[in-house]
């Protein structure tokens, strides 16, 4: 086995994630990482500008959250696809266009999947109605980004990547 890649054993396994253990050379006790799907988050503005979130109930935080719509890339489609596909579910809204802003890993200490984080201008309700994730309500967001980000329910992490890097693209302004 070569040492400075030591096999990766599964440790634990979920419906949404796996744990991962690796035995680093020289270290007593193994490291664990967590194991799951990338994931799409998209950045969408419809033509007034306005933000589209989701508010849906997080078990994890036991909170009500304010988040950009989101989810993970199955193994079958491409995170563009993805994105589309979670845009749809998650806000019953579609996009002409999707540009990649970056692609980011959520903690390069203990996860290994990866971000792709998408921006969506003048997004439109879809032509057909769609049926919507149940648990997750979209709204417009038509107040200024800074209070976003004061909003105590706007707390993923995911959230703040993609709109960072919206700013930092210049397809936002603060």
């Amino acid at each position: 086995m070569d040492q400075s890649n030591p096999k990766r054993e599964i440790v634990f396994r979920s419906p949404w994630f796996q744990i991962l253990a690796r035995q680093p050379p020289g270290v007593d006790q193994p490291y664990y990482a967590i194991q799951s799907p990338d994931v799409a988050v998209i950045v969408a503005v419809n033509d007034r500008g306005e933000l589209l979130l989701v508010r849906q109930f997080r078990p994890a935080v036991d909170l009500m959250t304010l988040e950009l719509p989101a989810g993970h890339i199955e193994s079958d489609e491409t995170p563009e696809e993805a994105a589309r596909k979670e845009l749809r579910e998650e806000t019953g809204h579609e996009a002409g266009t999707l540009e990649l802003l970056t692609k980011v890993s959520p903690s390069t200490a203990r996860f290994t999947n990866r971000l792709w984080c998408f921006f969506a201008s003048n997004v439109k309700p879809c032509q057909r109605a769609q049926p919507r994730e149940a648990g997750v309500d979209f709204l417009y967001y038509e107040r200024d980004i800074r209070s976003l980000l004061d909003e105590k329910e706007f707390i993923s992490a995911a959230s703040y990547a993609a709109m960072f890097a919206a700013v930092v693209r210049g397809r936002l302004k603060i």
